[in-house]
């Protein structure tokens, strides 16, 4: 089982692959600006190179599936099923939140938040396995956001809109970890997990989740 792993959701532009479900190369990049109309083919080139293998080899191609930003999952999505459609592969899609709070495994309590501008979020709520509590979410920041689950213990909060909600919750439970952006990496085991359920997206009809 061989995947090649796409995500461009915000302005880390990342790019992995697995094989026997083992991470084998990996390219990412955060030039603090999108640059994925730049790099994305690029690295896709890289990592089969620095792998001696070539894009036929590849079983399926998995994207992430937003939330994110509109111009970044275009992108990455145009580009995996461009892959898939020349390659005849099967495309997977997973959820940037889900990638994202994969990164705080194996806390309690996840919940990844993307920037959507002013005080607002794109947000879920992940368990220990990073499994969906709640579903993705455009959320208006508040003080008391999130205190069902602070209230029931610690909550782990991460990714580049976690900072606003820093800025203003007080709460004792809330935890923050800084600097966390979706990564290719992380999305090896969603990705395989489906791979094995036959759990393939409709290349020709597929759409991210914009939100907005």
């Amino acid at each position: 089982m061989r995947i090649l792993h796409l995500e461009t959701s915000g302005i880390n532009c990342s790019v992995a692959l697995s094989e026997r479900e083992q991470l084998i190369a990996e390219k990412a990049e955060n030039a603090g600006r999108f640059t994925h109309s730049e790099n994305l083919h690029l690295f896709i080139e890289e990592v089969m190179r620095s792998a001696g293998l070539s894009l036929k080899s590849l079983d399926a191609i998995s994207v992430s599936a937003g939330a994110g930003s509109y111009t970044g999952l275009r992108i990455g999505v145009a580009t995996a099923k461009g892959l898939c459609f020349s390659l005849e592969k099967p495309l997977i899609a997973i959820p940037t939140l889900q990638i994202l709070a994969a990164q705080a495994m194996p806390a309690s309590c996840i919940i990844p938040m993307l920037d959507a501008r002013r005080m607002e979020v794109y947000s879920a709520v992940f368990d220990a396995k990073a499994a969906f509590v709640a579903p993705t979410e455009a959320k208006i920041l508040e003080a008391n956001s999130y205190k069902e689950y602070l209230d029931k213990g610690k909550v782990t909060f991460l990714g580049d809109g976690s900072a606003k909600f820093a800025a203003i919750c007080t709460h004792p439970n809330a935890i923050f970890i800084e600097g966390a952006y979706p990564r290719a990496a992380e999305m090896l085991p969603f990705a395989i997990s489906k791979f094995k359920r036959n759990e393939f997206e409709d290349i020709a009809y597929f759409e991210p989740q914009y939100l907005k």
